[in-house]
């Protein structure tokens, strides 16, 4: 089984980088195409070729996209620069800058990959694209004044900079003294025996043998990626925004903290419990054959505001999974209805789980939005305004810009939220959900398996097996001989699946203590904590940049697009069983099915979910007005349109947007009101 899926991971790399090499080869006839733009994808490649490493790539992508604007910022008096502090001209500014961002980025990413698994495949792609653009690799010198030695003094700066900004990167990013207090679990084997506390984290031993002794000897695993990346330099957070703990002596920064995940035994138990219950009831929707089918066009999902505290319950659809958001009467931007998209649900979960994936293959949740804001970019109905309004920028300074404020976006999330998986060390739905079932139920305290830290009991989802359910032709027949034990109604693993091409695992009643999550053998859980969830920050964060920087909260004629090609797009078992195209009517919709799919993914309980997104909803417009004023562009606070003034001209702006999210929206509510109104009159005038 694993070979086959081996092969099949292996033939997506390859398909990935051939993709890759065709986009640069047109790219150069792309009149369209800024060579930022270039060098992005080139970067998003070498993403998906590296190891699966969301904090190591979002700080990538921020140094990255900051080594491209201070390649255009630093021929331009108006600008800033970040973390290089040079201004200089040339004759021949544009191509210039195109030089200097060319040298900068090639120095960066050969520093940054230099160690990933597919330098080999990429480096020649670096050099062919300097090649394409007729630099030449070989020039090194950072004396002097030209675009080379410029971009190359950039690179530098940067790399400097990023070898004293607490990544460790210099030691391949390890953890300097983070320890898990857990023995590993071995998920080739039934329950989680060897767990000192199921709420901390617990490492995935993925496999094992056995000793002369009969003693069960755990493979290796991964550590705890990034425990201490609180401590990483961040780019637009301050210390006011910084809460140090201590524990063993250490210093724990925590940025933007949420406060303590609910907890077993303690503040919460009951959202514990239940959020890790819900997680194995969304197990059972994975099942394209059950017949349930769901409209997933925005006329029918979406268009939901999110809770901030606690009080989410009714936010779930507990039961048949989703969220409570009732879609759009008609499309925000054309004011036509949507038109229906039936699919089955166990197809549409499946996807959503791939699609947002940030294991083998895949460019992290970080790159991922990097390749919607490049989707955005260049959607017909797109343009190059900032914030919607003012003239149209050309290419080059409109990508720099707008890969800055994602890139620091991005790289302050991960800060933040792997700040909070270090200190607050929660551990994953499979340690909990196989603990609590062998411990047994605490539905009915007069039963023999019941256990005051057992499992609830939920008709038809989560039950005891007992010798009438496992008589022949019952339900649990399959199951005869583990009487008593708990059986959960869910995805029946990878063990189901031994050629990946053509099986699907389905649903059905499983031993509760070998649930397993929906994901391939290989890469069973990500190798951090789960409290708070990287999808759920990352892509709220990436929603409120996109709004900001284009001016709307919907994509480009209110309507993004993602399809699933039929038994082609799932990796490891074969699907989805008929095309699946997913749809969002704004950057929030598919924010909010990001975070959807690491619960159906058994990857995050809902108290994962709903603290972080208030955590992007904080990184995500603040990185944005940081890099507003590198960008030169005025901060004054009613200067919509960015020329210094607040004028008439921003009342207009405003009225056009009264009721609706949009540039006008100061206070970040949500919506452009008369608290914005008020904002525009009492800054009246020029700016200062």
């Amino acid at each position: 089984m694993i070979s086959r899926l081996q092969l099949k991971i292996s033939f997506l790399r390859l398909i990935s980088a051939m993709v890759i090499t065709l986009s640069v080869t047109q790219a150069a006839t792309a009149q369209d195409q800024s060579v930022a733009r270039r060098w992005n994808e080139i970067l998003l490649q070498s993403i998906r070729l590296d190891y699966a490493r969301p904090t190591v790539h979002a700080r990538n992508l921020c140094h990255i996209s900051v080594a491209m604007w201070n390649g255009w910022a630093t021929y331009d008096a108006q600008a800033t620069p970040w973390i290089f502090n040079e201004h200089h001209t040339a004759s021949d500014i544009e191509a210039a800058r195109r030089e200097t961002i060319s040298f900068a980025t090639y120095r960066m990413l050969l520093n940054r990959f230099a160690t990933s698994p597919g330098f080999a495949t990429m480096s020649p792609q670096y050099r062919s694209l300097m090649a394409q653009l007729g630099y030449d690799t070989t020039n090194t010198s950072i004396v002097g004044d030209s675009p080379a030695a410029i971009g190359n003094r950039i690179a530098q700066a940067l790399i400097t900079f990023g070898l004293a900004d607490h990544s460790n990167q210099i030691n391949s990013y390890a953890n300097l003294y983070y320890q898990p207090i857990n023995p590993s679990l071995v998920v080739g084997l039934l329950g989680n025996p060897t767990v000192v506390d199921v709420r901390r984290y617990q490492p995935l031993s993925l496999t094992y043998f056995v000793d002369q002794s009969g003693q069960v000897i755990p493979g290796g695993f991964p550590p705890f990626l990034s425990a201490e990346w609180g401590n990483v330099t961040p780019f637009a957070m301050t210390s006011a925004d910084r809460t140090d703990y201590v524990r063993d002596n250490k210093t724990w920064p925590v940025y933007n903290d949420p406060g303590a995940p609910p907890t077993l035994g303690g503040v919460g138990d009951n959202l514990w419990r239940r959020g890790h219950e819900m997680v194995a009831v969304w197990s059972s929707h994975l099942d394209p054959s059950d017949g349930v089918t769901w409209d997933i066009s925005p006329k029918s999902m979406g268009n939901i505001t999110a809770p901030t505290d606690w009080n989410y319950e009714s936010y779930y659809k507990y039961n048949e999974g989703g969220d409570a958001g009732t879609g759009y009467t008609v499309n925000p931007i054309t004011g036509q209805p949507y038109a229906p998209n039936l699919v089955k649900r166990g197809d549409y979960a499946r996807v959503l789980a791939e699609f947002w994936a940030d294991g083998p293959t895949s460019e992290t949740p970080p790159g991922h939005w990097f390749t919607i804001l490049n989707y955005v970019r260049d959607h017909p109905l797109g343009n190059r305004r900032l914030g919607g309004v003012g003239p149209e920028l050309d290419p080059l300074e409109y990508d720099v810009k707008a890969y800055l404020a994602l890139g620091g976006a991005m790289h302050d999330t991960a800060i933040s939220v792997w700040g909070t998986k270090g200190w607050y060390d929660t551990s994953r739905p499979i340690s909990a959900i196989r603990w609590m079932c062998e411990k047994g139920q605490c539905s009915n305290p007069s039963a023999a398996n019941f256990h005051t830290d057992g499992i609830h009991l939920i008709p038809n989802e989560i039950e005891v097996i007992t010798a009438e359910t496992t008589a022949p032709g019952q339900r649990h027949e399959h199951l005869e001989g583990y009487e008593g034990s708990i059986a959960i109604k869910a995805w029946r693993g990878p063990y189901e699946i031994w050629n990946p091409q053509t099986d699907v695992a389905g649903v059905g009643w499983i031993l509760g203590k070998q649930w397993w999550p929906y994901q391939r053998p290989t890469f069973v859980t990500p190798p951090f904590a789960g409290y708070t969830s990287g999808h759920s920050s990352f892509s709220r964060s990436a929603a409120h940049v996109l709004e900001l920087l284009t001016g709307s909260k919907y994509f480009p004629g209110g309507l993004g697009t993602f399809t699933a090609t039929q038994n082609q797009y799932l990796v490891f078992e074969d699907g989805p069983s008929t095309n699946v195209t997913l749809q969002f009517a704004s950057y929030y919709d598919a924010a909010d099915q990001s975070a959807l799919s690491r619960i159906w993914g058994g990857i995050h309980p809902p108290f994962d979910d709903i603290p972080s997104r208030v955590i992007g909803d904080k990184t995500g417009p603040a990185a944005f007005q940081f890099a507003k004023g590198l960008w030169g562009v005025s901060l004054c606070a009613g200067d919509i349109n960015n020329d210094h003034s607040v004028d008439g001209m921003d009342l207009g702006i405003l009225l056009g947007q009264w009721g609706n999210a949009g540039t006008a929206d100061f206070d970040q509510s949500g919506i452009v009101d008369g608290v914005d109104l008020a904002t525009i009159l009492g800054a009246w005038g020029s700016c200062n």
